[in-house]
């Protein structure tokens, strides 16, 4: 089956932009399945604070002991809320991109290339933030929306798995 790689981003986007989980596509005896995230009906199932959270979150600083005990309440170290600043509440106007797809990042055309993104960049819808290279194919993954760059998550080269964060855009104009 010959893909059309103009139609395949654009059913990348569609999954994104309408939080859709899986889309299948069939012609005739070919068939395309897209599946993304960890937002399935596992997650939704789990319920709990956790069931949005991205496929890789980030470990904080405000998770228990690895011994798996935890303080008594107000003791020194105690995650407790009388002892311990509460996190800061998410920013709202952060969006995180996400891989599509299984593959190798690359933050430039080519080797010694300038960088498609800093960090403090001004990006719009169509903005080409990175590379994913799957199958000796070049996907170049576009910003969906106008802000400025604030973390790359990822480094050059590195593998990276569908649904991780790749880098973070701060939405406004």
């Amino acid at each position: 089956m010959k893909v059309d790689l103009v139609q395949l981003k654009s059913l990348m986007r569609a999954l994104r932009r309408y939080d859709l989980t899986e889309l299948e596509l069939q012609q005739g005896s070919s068939r395309i399945v897209l599946r993304r995230g960890a937002r399935g009906a596992s997650a939704d199932a789990a319920g709990g604070p956790g069931a949005a959270e991205p496929a890789f979150p980030i470990q904080t600083g405000d998770r228990q002991s690895s011994s798996g005990l935890s303080a008594p309440p107000g003791a020194p170290g105690s995650n407790s809320a009388a002892t311990a600043p509460a996190a800061p509440a998410p920013d709202p106007l952060l969006v995180t991109v996400t891989s599509p797809l299984v593959g190798t990042f690359y933050r430039a055309s080519a080797p010694g290339a300038r960088p498609f993104v800093e960090v403090g960049a001004t990006v719009r819808p169509g903005t080409v933030l990175c590379i994913i290279e799957a199958m000796k194919l070049m996907n170049e993954i576009e910003c969906e929306h106008e802000g400025t760059v604030a973390e790359v998550l990822v480094e050059n080269g590195r593998p990276v798995e569908f649904g991780q964060p790749l880098l973070r855009v701060r939405r406004g104009g």
